[in-house]
């Protein structure tokens, strides 16, 4: 018997229930002709190989959104997903023939050959096997066409009154009425645009088609096959087995392994990229779990949302947000309040008419933040298991919404889940970012952002190549970084990411590869920029209790090969190279005191200290790193404010050009250095600075105009208002606001000790020392 797409009872041939992918109105609609019609069998669109999964819908632990995630067993990266919220028909149909103990089978192409077929397109998209039905695939959009034959011009709005809106109690007295009525509609379409530029829908078609066969056989006419209702036509279309059977003859194949995975509404949202997707996963969550009167409902849930947030919400503005969503849909001669009509009324009444905080109610509620779970009983890859039990020993459970975590490394726990998180960062699965801390730059504390993708999962399967554990896997890949590493830099960066991810074991591989490396390499530039990340990592072996004496040894040898190679590095370069050497000179003096305080470097801070004399003295060298070696000599007080007047006044001497005396300027007092604090306290300095500004000609002044607006803008607000005072007093005013008060002559002549005393308890209590 031929299918058919509606009627009254099943026995006239297998019920063809096209839908609209994600649809709360398609998913009532299923639903009703479902517990009308009672099939003996559902058939539901999906790859095949998940039909063993079926029975874990049922289970208790599994609550949509949830997704099939198809990978190639050889290539984990080759994956594919079939996304299903709580609200898809789909969904619904297989939970109802669970609930109801009937057999629901997956009919479509098996998923072996659409991830091959998938890795042969060069267009090929997340949702590509499985999700490319009526809405959102390349070619035509039926739901377009079918809004603009009805005389509408917004096919969203057309499709949510036809059927997503559809009430309750509103419903046909035949429930197969609706799929008669959208079956007609698709066949009109493939009769006029044949497969609307979806020539791959022929193989998946013909797989469906062997699929109903096979199932018609099995348990009869009294099947009910839930599909997108693109798709319609073709499975009640009249051809051979062996035409179909020809049709998937010779395709590619690849070995595929299947299983639940949580997915989330952000990812449901069609501004995600998922072609299948629906602008609003969380209003249509809503309207398909609400029991009745769902605008009231919203409403209520976006007051309490904006509630949360301090924004003054009353009940009378809920009551009235109501009653305008009503009007404007009536108005609108919509049969019911949609989101647009929702939005606006929330915009008036709740918002005030600004649309900063209906920002964040189209992100929480609108679209969502809901994250799916799937039961420990569906399949994973060793890697995910190891990773699943490490979340619930630590208590760091994975979750949609973008949360911050701050770690106190002190802390067991909390060193644990830094371990973890780094660990996962080197395998390549970011469910962590590091982020600047709130307050504590000290090495115990961490900061991260949060949040995990459903594509993590396809990560962590790549990742099983590696090792069954998060620890085995992210050492073996460390292990195998380093061998293969085509730089200083990146050697020494892996050095650091495994101390912080604490791989021991390997540690030597790494040390080995970077020895040889930096052997090697005879590029100061390449040293320079290695230090800093080798004496970061000394620092976090002092705090996470690693040895890291190899380290050390690796780390004074670059120091030492720094100090001799750097001064004839840092002459004769242009602007850009100048500014590359002024940072490398920076992150090399952090690099060093770091050093200092970490492992034996003998001497090494002095023969540092003599390196920067000599950039600070040597008119060969760039101005920006001359300017910057005083400024850091000045810091370390190996430099008397005499002697720092002394060189600021010959770079500023009327012999230099003024691009050279600005650039030596942005050196010493950029905004970086924090240059706006030095003149403030150094009415030497600040004299200096004023007196080569008013002494530039005005044939060039206008050239060194953007180096220095770059400089001076840059200080913070309370900087340059207190500078610009001082200017406006002129000299000899000091630091003082109040006349009465005597200036402050620059800097004190020598160390108060016991005032400087007084500040180490607080010092040590911020960076968490004892005693």
């Amino acid at each position: 018997m031929t299918p058919r797409a509606g009627g009254a009872a099943v026995p006239g041939g297998p019920l063809l229930l096209g839908v609209r992918h994600h649809g709360p109105g398609s998913a009532r609609a299923v639903l009703a002709a479902l517990d009308s019609v009672r099939p003996a069998a559902v058939l539901v669109e999906g790859p095949p190989e998940g039909d063993a999964l079926l029975p874990l819908a049922a289970h208790s632990g599994m609550r949509p959104p949830v997704a099939l995630l198809a990978h190639a067993v050889d290539d984990p990266g080759r994956a594919a997903f079939w996304p299903l919220a709580e609200f898809s028909p789909e969904w619904v149909a297989i939970r109802w023939a669970s609930a109801h103990g009937i057999p629901v089978r997956f009919v479509d192409l098996p998923a072996a050959h659409s991830l091959a077929l998938a890795e042969q397109r060069d267009d090929a998209r997340e949702d590509a096997p499985g999700q490319v039905a009526e809405d959102g695939a390349p070619g035509i959009d039926p739901i377009g066409i079918l809004a603009g034959a009805a005389g509408h011009d917004d096919s969203e709005h057309w499709w949510e009154d036809v059927v997503e809106h559809r009430a309750a109690d509103g419903r046909p007295a035949d429930p197969c009425a609706p799929f008669t009525a959208l079956a007609e509609a698709m066949t009109a379409l493939r009769e006029a645009y044949g497969d609307g530029g979806h020539p791959q829908d022929a193989v998946r078609e013909a797989a469906m088609r062997l699929k109903l066969r096979a199932a018609r056989k099995e348990f009869g006419d009294g099947i009910a096959v839930v599909c997108g209702a693109w798709h319609v036509p073709a499975l009640g279309a009249r051809t051979t087995v062996a035409a179909d059977r020809a049709l998937l003859k010779g395709m590619p194949k690849v070995k595929a392994e299947l299983t639940w995975v949580p997915w989330t509404h952000r990812r449901l949202a069609r501004h995600s990229g998922y072609g299948a997707g629906i602008e609003s996963p969380g209003w249509y969550g809503h309207l398909f779990g609400a029991p009745d009167r769902p605008v009231e409902r919203w409403m209520t849930k976006v007051a309490g949302l904006l509630r949360d947030t301090d924004r003054a919400v009353s009940s009378a503005d809920v009551i009235e947000a109501v009653r305008l969503a009503g009007t404007l849909a009536a108005l609108r001669d919509r049969p019911a309040v949609g989101l647009a009509e929702a939005t606006d009324a929330v915009r008036a009444v709740m918002c005030g008419g600004s649309d900063v905080p209906l920002a964040l109610v189209r992100d929480r509620l609108v679209v969502g933040e809901i994250l799916g779970e799937v039961p420990d009983t569906a399949p994973a890859v060793p890697l995910q298991r190891d990773l699943d039990r490490q979340q619930r020993r630590l208590r760091i459970a994975p979750e949609a919404r973008r949360r911050e975590l701050e770690l106190d490394l002190r802390k067991d726990t909390d060193a644990a889940r830094s371990r973890l998180l780094h660990r996962l960062r080197l395998l390549g699965v970011h469910w962590g970012e590091p982020t600047a801390g709130r307050g504590s730059t000290g090495t115990f504390r961490e900061s991260w952002r949060l949040r995990w993708e459903p594509e993590l999962h396809v990560r962590v399967a790549e990742a099983g190549v590696w090792g069954t554990t998060v620890l085995g896997a992210a050492t073996a890949r460390a292990e195998a970084d380093a061998l293969s590493a085509s730089s200083l830099a990146g050697v020494t960066a892996l050095a650091e990411r495994c101390l912080l991810a604490g791989l021991p074991e390997a540690l030597p591989v790494v040390m080995r590869a970077l020895s040889d490396r930096a052997a090697l390499d005879a590029d100061v530039g390449h040293l320079a920029d290695a230090l800093p990340a080798l004496a970061r990592a000394l620092r976090y072996g002092d705090v996470r209790s690693t040895g890291t004496s190899a380290l050390g040894e690796v780390a004074v040898g670059i120091a030492e090969r720094v100090c001799v190679g750097l001064p004839p590095a840092c002459t004769g370069l242009d602007a850009d190279a100048a500014a590359e050497a002024h940072r490398r000179v920076d992150g090399v003096h952090t690099a060093i005191g770091l050093l200092a305080g970490a492992v034996r470097a003998d001497g090494l801070p002095e023969r540092w200290a003599g390196v920067l004399h000599k950039l600070s003295t040597r008119d060969a060298v760039v101005g920006a790193v001359r300017g910057r070696a005083t400024r850091l000599l000045l810091d370390d007080g190996r430099l008397e404010g005499s002697e720092a007047a002394r060189l600021m006044g010959l770079a500023l001497s009327a012999g230099t050009a003024p691009p050279d005396a600005a650039a030596w300027i942005e050196g010493f007092v950029g905004a970086a250095a924090g240059g706006g604090l030095l003149l403030v306290h150094d009415e030497r300095l600040l004299g200096l600075v004023d007196t080569w500004l008013t002494g530039i000609p005005a044939d060039t002044f206008t050239g060194v105009l953007p180096l220095l607006r770059r400089t001076f803008a840059a200080y913070e607000p309370g900087a340059r208002r207190a500078l610009g005072e001082l200017v406006r007093r002129g000299p000899g005013s000091g630091r003082a606001r109040d006349e009465d008060v005597p200036a402050a002559p620059g800097f004190g002549e020598g160390l108060d000790e016991q005032r400087a005393d007084a500040v180490v308890p607080v010092l040590r209590l911020l960076l968490g020392q004892d005693g």
